[in-house]
């Protein structure tokens, strides 16, 4: 990138002008990294000061059993295969009271599309969570699913949404977006929420007072102009609805071997690399730039690793999601370690640590604790870490 357009867009940065779709392919071909970051920073912290947001929260997939085979998938199992589950009601609350010592604030259910449950069992399943965690929020299924469910039950999705609502459901999850871009969606989703049902289900839903997430899946197939387009469309649907809390850039997961059964799931595999950091953190601060009217971008530190989860928080993150627990879809995609657990305090020292302040969120974004940092980190780093420094 020459020296006049880093001034064009740095000039637009400071003004808060929105920046367009070639300015977004732009950003994505510099290798300045640590300009990008600056930009990104600048935009974070004026939205957002030095504060992360993160909560404590607990993930249940309730089933793995699932109807669609996409193609960057290793966690749908067929009826039948050895490792293939599916909870039962009481199985589901057990796992979920798990944590509830930990002062947990939110339970995230996602699973796959299972092709003979009934429709009864998704409400039944969060009325009985919410009997048993009346102050936990509920952030439960993809959009995937609710077109699912009016499929199974031959309901319209704004009927599902008011038996779901009544149910105790807080938030839709972000899941099923992907990449949009037909060129690229056709070779990796096999279900039929594209970005026409997707929308109409997330627009639907803020239309009945939920907030919910948006998701990008990037570091396959897709090329920047196609993660510039996903973020163009959920920006316009976020100016109609203002229904988005936070943007959520989620990693490829490359690279794995079922260790019960031997069989690769990805099909992508043979065609693929996972994003780099460095790669990833270019991501972000794109993302932080573009997407002018959410308020958050989230580093889910499960499928990036804390380091450059910590790295994130100086390219337009800020927040780290939470504890998480048993996060199935990517720990039966990776082979890098990362734990499936962070309790409360190793998420706000990985935050202090990092040089921000930790502040404790719920599902809708609402303050719950401010955390302040301890003595000697205080005298250590007065100010945010700033990488480029």
């Amino acid at each position: 990138m020459d020296a006049g357009l880093k001034r064009e867009l740095e000039a637009k940065v400071a003004a808060g002008e929105r920046l367009s779709r070639e300015d977004g392919v732009a950003l994505y071909e510099s290798d300045d990294l640590v300009w990008l970051g600056g930009l990104a920073h600048q935009v974070r912290t004026e939205k957002n000061g030095d504060r992360v947001m993160f909560n404590v929260n607990r993930h249940l997939n309730l089933t793995n059993v699932c109807s669609a085979s996409c193609a960057y998938c290793s966690f749908q199992r067929k009826p039948g295969e050895k490792d293939a589950y599916t909870m039962r009601i009481h199985e589901a609350v057990a796992k979920a009271k798990e944590m509830e010592d930990e002062q947990l604030t939110e339970l995230h259910i996602v699973n796959g599309l299972h092709p003979t449950l009934p429709w009864k069992y998704y409400p039944k399943v969060l009325r009985e969570l919410k009997g048993a965690l009346p102050n936990v929020k509920l952030k439960a299924f993809t959009a995937t699913e609710i077109q699912w469910f009016e499929k199974i039950s031959g309901l319209p999705a704004d009927e599902i949404f008011d038996e779901l609502i009544d149910a105790g459901l807080e938030s839709l999850t972000g899941g099923g977006a992907e990449i949009f871009d037909w060129e690229v969606r056709q070779h990796i989703v096999d279900h039929d929420t594209h970005w026409e049902d997707w929308s109409r289900i997330h627009r639907l839903a803020h239309s009945k007072g939920l907030r919910t997430p948006s998701t990008m899946l990037y570091g396959h197939i897709e090329e920047p102009r196609h993660r510039v387009d996903h973020v163009m469309r959920l920006r316009e649907l976020q100016d109609e609805t203002g229904g988005f809390t936070v943007f959520i850039p989620l990693r490829y997961q490359h690279d794995f071997v079922d260790s019960a059964d031997g069989k690769i799931r990805n099909r992508l595999q043979a065609r693929t690399k996972m994003a780099s950091p460095a790669e990833s953190l270019k991501v972000f601060a794109v993302s932080r730039l573009m997407f002018d009217n959410v308020p958050h971008v989230k580093c889910f530190w499960v499928m990036h690793g804390l380091s450059v989860a910590q790295l994130s928080l100086n390219f337009g993150v800020d927040d780290l999601d939470g504890s998480v627990v048993e996060y199935k879809i990517t720990h039966d995609a990776d082979s890098y370690g990362t734990p499936n657990t962070m309790h409360r305090e190793d998420l706000l020292h990985l935050i202090w640590d990092a040089g921000f302040q930790p502040v404790e969120r719920n599902t809708r974004y609402e303050v719950v604790r401010e955390y302040e940092k301890p003595t000697p980190l205080a005298e250590r780093r007065s100010v945010p870490q700033q990488v480029w420094a």
